[in-house]
């Protein structure tokens, strides 16, 4: 009775009539009343058992408030009540997302306490009371919609009142469990392609492949929160919101969505492309190191697109939303990736007698590289037989079904060349399976097919390995090694592949097998700020004496292989005896890249032969040039302890460098981002620069460093740390 009056006095300060309803809002911590027979029976508090839950469900790494669970997997709260709950008394849940929820969309659900968990459906189990406090399991079905929740209750006796509101949750999908589509059944690969928040993106071309960190951070503060507004802020949710949320249970679906949300090309959308190698008003695609930064730049901006972002951002970035979504998600690189806008499975490139690109001609591209990423789910829309690895595209290269995106689509099915299966199969198989052809552009207006290669799009598809930071070659999963199986050929079929005329209508000559061979050797390794020294090897493959113009041109280049600016162009008569080979020296100083090296720090060789008799041989060669750094953890790492890094860089130029500086980030090693002064260097010189970093959280955590200059591109570095528990 004492306490009845107190809250009769608290409700007249308040103005509220006794009669009234009352609940107290606290975070979680609710207080609201279910009316039995007159007396009022209230939830004082709720516990919603966040280490528990967070243990069963793979989730205690989310920074909260909300609690995160997973579907189809029971979760527990308990109830603390102002008196004992009869034991005829029901309680009755009821689960909401979205705005209009209802049941028959699926984003609504309904159900009492009952004894035991019941089919395929939302389920709540009265596990046990002692004295005031019940505690409660809810198991959600393994198909549910996933998102934000509402949870409230309210007594079976009083179906008149209405629900009281207990707090809300957030549902992801579930890898864990065996009938959720995204069932992923090697515990490994659920640490490495859902837990994990850092990863290693693979750049730089086919003979010289370069390992870069990316921090995905998906257990940062807010980013989760800013991934479920990537999803409320998609067309397909302005739109028909109710009906975009009722179709949030299907990985397809979501990763579709997600797909074109990470451009920004139809929408506002998370990053802004640019390959054309100015970035103004914006950051460069290489200065980023995760994807925390764009993703928070992003949703703090009122949704305005970041700018900028090339493949391997898009990339980071979607694998960050994806794992953060529950769905396991891994970073591909494709080097030599083709981009076949005419889908006639042929790359052909224009050049001229100096085997320089006519970009006007050139509609198709051979990008040195290109990043996508792979999710595993079922394809229920498919079939058994296609589930597992699914590409998906961020990077707005051409649109599918009128928006910038790509996939799903399965992985088997390219291999297998089922291409004509949802979505956007074609575009994906031309990527590792077209064939290059470079065609020589004469003054009349005729050409001349003088290479072709069957063999060279599509190599060294790598990604990050399990548990380590070697590079796996997984380019066995796309297609048969040559001349085993039938992929091509089952692929040709439903797509337009021409063998006697190409979109111009010009009959196609096969290239005649010319009398010499070529190849570029590079003599030093070639390093940034240096000159570069190589040689053009030709070889006479007859037993007659042969003259060769040999025309050279060499340009800076962006990793699209589109030219930036022509630095070297030369011409010279070589004279080649019976089957000899003679080596002709080239020398590229570092005043003629200087000005015009992009940040990709790539340069494009070529050199078109022309042997007597009409015979002509192109010969090409990608540099990247090399950098260097190194990172050293001096001493053990342990949570809440300081330990030194120390950080070596080298002045890679030949002429003072001043105004370095080193940027430094890695998820549970730093708050944010670190900036530090790096001393003025002389040409070629050394310099040690020590900081400190005091780690939040343990197990395996990589911290990225990056030698930043006004005078040349970043220079990135990482190290993989084992920070242990604190004692």
């Amino acid at each position: 009775m004492a306490a009845a009056r107190k809250l009769s006095q608290v409700l007249d300060v308040l103005q509220v009539p006794s009669v009234q309803m009352f609940e107290i809002d606290l975070l979680f911590c609710r207080t609201a009343t279910f009316r039995r027979q007159g007396e009022g029976i209230r939830v004082t508090e709720v516990d919603w058992q966040w280490p528990r839950n967070g243990a069963a469900h793979h989730t205690q790494e989310y920074p909260g408030p909300e609690l995160v669970v997973r579907r189809g997997q029971m979760f527990t709260f308990m109830l603390e009540l102002n008196c004992p709950l009869d034991s005829k008394d029901t309680l009755i849940f009821t689960v909401e997302t979205g705005p209009q929820a209802s049941e028959a969309l699926g984003t609504k659900a309904v159900f009492p306490t009952s004894e035991l968990e019941v089919g395929n459906a939302w389920t709540a189990v009265r596990a046990a009371q002692k004295g005031n406090t019940v505690t409660i399991k809810v198991t959600s079905p393994p198909d549910a919609v996933i998102g934000r929740y509402r949870l409230s209750a309210r007594l079976s006796s009083r179906r008149k009142h209405s629900d009281r509101k207990l707090g809300e949750f957030v549902l992801l999908f579930n890898p864990w469990c065996p009938e959720d589509d995204v069932f992923l059944a090697s515990e490994e690969e659920r640490q490495e392609y859902v837990l994990n928040d850092s990863g290693i993106i693979f750049r730089g071309v086919e003979k010289c492949i370069r390992a870069q960190g990316w921090n995905f951070g998906q257990f940062e503060e807010d980013i989760l929160n800013i991934c479920l507004s990537i999803l409320d802020r998609s067309p397909s949710h302005q739109n028909d919101p109710a009906t975009d949320v009722s179709c949030r249970h299907d990985p397809v679906y979501v990763t579709r969505i997600i797909s074109a949300m990470v451009n920004s090309n139809n929408d506002r959308g998370v990053v802004q492309g640019q390959w054309q190698g100015k970035y103004g008003g914006g950051t460069s695609p290489l200065h980023w190191r995760g994807s925390v930064a764009i993703l928070r730049k992003w949703f703090k901006g009122r949704f305005k697109p970041v700018k900028y972002g090339q493949c391997w951002v898009f990339a980071g970035v979607m694998c960050t939303v994806l794992r953060c979504l529950g769905i396991a998600t891994r970073v591909v690189s494709n080097f030599n990736s083709a981009h076949d806008t005419d889908r006639n499975l042929s790359v052909d490139k224009y050049v001229d007698s100096f085997g320089r690109t006519l970009e006007d001609l050139t509609e198709d591209s051979m990008w040195n590289f290109h990043v996508w990423n792979e999710s595993w789910f079922a394809r229920q829309d498919l079939g058994p037989s296609y589930n597992g690895w699914q590409v998906l595209d961020a990077t707005p290269q051409e649109e599918s079904e009128g928006v910038f995106r790509c996939g799903p689509a399965s992985v088997t099915a390219i291999r297998e060349g089922d291409v004509h299966l949802a979505h956007d199969g074609p575009f994906v198989f031309a990527e590792v399976n077209a064939d290059y052809i470079t065609w020589l552009w004469n003054e009349d207006d005729s050409r001349e097919r003088v290479y072709s290669d069957t063999k060279k799009i599509g190599r060294c598809i790598s990604t990050k390995a399990v548990g380590s930071d070697s590079r796996v070659d997984i380019t066995g999963l796309y297609k048969y090694p040559e001349g085993k199986g039938s992929t091509v050929a089952s692929a040709a079929s439903p797509m337009t592949r021409p063998l006697q005329r190409d979109n111009r209508g010009w009959r196609d000559q096969p290239a005649t097998k010319p009398s010499i061979a070529g190849k570029f050797k590079v003599l030093e390794p070639p390093m940034l700020g240096h000159d570069l020294k190589l040689a053009l090897s030709l070889t006479n493959l007859t037993s007659r004496a042969q003259r060769v113009r040999v025309n050279v041109s060499c340009a800076t280049i962006l990793y699209t292989r589109r030219p930036v600016a022509e630095i070297l162009r030369e011409s010279q008569a070589v004279r080649l005896g019976p089957e000899e080979e003679k080596k002709i020296p080239i020398t590229i100083s570092y005043s003629q890249y200087k000005e015009d090296l992009t940040e990709d720090k790539k340069i494009l060789l070529a050199a078109m032969c022309l042997v007597t008799k009409g015979e002509k041989l192109l010969v090409e060669k990608d540099i990247t040039l090399e950098d260097f750094i190194t990172i050293k953890v001096l001493g053990p790492a342990m949570v809440g302890v300081a330990v030194v890094v120390e950080v070596m860089v080298v002045n890679p130029l030949l002429e003072k460098v001043e105004d370095g500086m080193l940027m430094v980030e890695g998820s549970g090693l730093l708050q944010g981002q670190l900036s530090i002064d790096v001393p003025s260097l002389e040409p070629q010189e050394r310099a040690l620069v020590q900081f400190n970093i005091t780690p939040s959280k343990s197990g395996l955590r990589q911290l990225q460093v990056d030698f930043v200059s006004p005078q040349f591109s970043d220079i990135k570095g990482f190290v993989i740390i084992h920070v242990a528990t604190a004692k």
